[in-house]
């Protein structure tokens, strides 16, 4: 893939560039809404008629992801292609890297789509995970130490926001919890005393070249994003290093191309485990929309057209707050005039016509001149809307 650039805007022959992504949820809504703003077109492939992403750009292939006729349609139609989320079948990311360059390929996010090879791949790059176990037979059921428990239970693929894990226990739990899930490879981590939790966000070009978004400081409940919380000082500047360095080791490992994601668990003692990866924009980075010079989706433009990669410049601190379905449940209208009526309010809303508990509907992000402010603006919002305070 290196050594090729598409430039946006018209081409001498008068055509404009086109830009393809595979999903149709926010993530490719975003990306096709940074592409269009730089002079690109876009396609989007999603089986989805009202697809986020589908709605947006200038051409919608409603196919299965694995549709040999969708697919065809989406090389021809594009010059490069991306994707939104890492669940896309690698088969289609082969077939469309034959004949296209495609970032991340299908290499990258075969590994990111199972916790077993993302484990493995972690430990080749020297980074510290939490101890864990592989689970793929009885066998090693049978042979798992009691140290590692209480452990939290993992499916090793297709897990996402809390899906596929499963607390345990004691050994009978986990045998239960295994057995639950039909006995599917899996993956068990010790449970860790955890202080924090935070993620960094790399964008790497085909040429080597790796710039980062700062260190994201982040709040789950219920196992999905709640708040991000990014400024200085959010954590201490030796573990803040320490991550940003892991996780461009990361994808230097991989010769990643595109943007990568990665988590981890900041423990007691403010020692650093890693937790996972993302091969995609992140919900921790939709920050980045209104507090930095370049956005994750104005990285991911730029690695997939080998435009140059700059380093990111955060020009505010910024609080983002995940807005859930939760707040349309029985028909309510969340109160938006009073939401945009505080400072610094940005707010980002998807387009999805179905609101239903924990889908991901929206964030909004709260920017100001310091710290201080925008956590007592994230507040006020958060009361305003019903969430829960940070």
């Amino acid at each position: 893939m290196s050594g090729f650039t598409l430039l946006p805007g018209a081409t001498g022959n008068g055509q404009q560039t086109t830009l393809g992504v595979m999903g149709g949820g926010q993530l490719g809504r975003m990306f096709v809404q940074a592409a269009q703003a730089m002079g690109y077109f876009t396609a989007v492939l999603d089986p989805d008629v009202i697809s986020p992403a589908g709605l947006v750009s200038h051409y919608h292939i409603q196919t299965a992801y694995l549709d040999e006729q969708g697919l065809a349609q989406l090389i021809q139609r594009c010059a490069a292609i991306t994707t939104e989320f890492e669940n896309v079948p690698a088969p289609a990311l082969f077939t469309l890297g034959a004949a296209r360059p495609v970032a991340p390929g299908a290499e990258a996010v075969g590994i990111a789509q199972d916790r077993i090879k993302e484990k493995a791949h972690f430990v080749r790059c020297g980074v510290r995970c939490a101890p864990y176990a592989v689970i793929e037979s009885a066998a090693q059921l049978a042979a798992v130490p009691d140290d590692l428990l209480p452990g939290i239970l993992k499916t090793a693929r297709l897990g996402y926001d809390g899906k596929g894990q499963q607390r345990v226990t004691s050994q009978a739990e986990l045998s239960a919890a295994w057995d639950a899930l039909k006995g599917v490879p899996c993956v068990l981590e010790k449970m860790l005393a955890l202080k924090a939790e935070c993620s960094v966000i790399v964008a790497r070009g085909a040429d080597g070249v790796c710039v980062n978004l700062p260190l994201q400081l982040n709040l789950h409940r219920d196992g999905i994003l709640a708040v991000t919380e990014v400024f200085d000082g959010n954590l201490p500047a030796p573990l803040v290093a320490q991550a940003i360095a892991a996780t461009r080791a990361i994808a230097e490992q991989l010769q990643y191309v595109g943007v990568l994601c990665v988590e981890f668990f900041v423990l007691q003692d403010d020692s650093l485990v890693v937790n996972e990866m993302a091969p995609r924009p992140h919900n921790s980075g939709h920050y980045s929309l209104d507090a930095c010079d370049l956005s994750q989706f104005d990285l991911q433009v730029r690695t997939l057209a080998g435009l140059p990669l700059v380093q990111p410049r955060q020009h505010s601190p910024a609080i983002m707050l995940n807005l859930l379905g939760d707040l349309w449940i029985d028909g309510a209208t969340p109160p938006w005039d009073q939401v945009l009526a505080l400072p610094g309010a940005h707010l980002h809303l998807y387009g999805k016509l179905k609101a239903s508990k924990g889908r991901k509907m929206g964030h909004l992000t709260l920017t100001g001149a310091t710290v201080a402010q925008v956590r007592a603006t994230a507040l006020q919002a958060a009361r305003l809307l019903g969430i829960a305070p940070f």
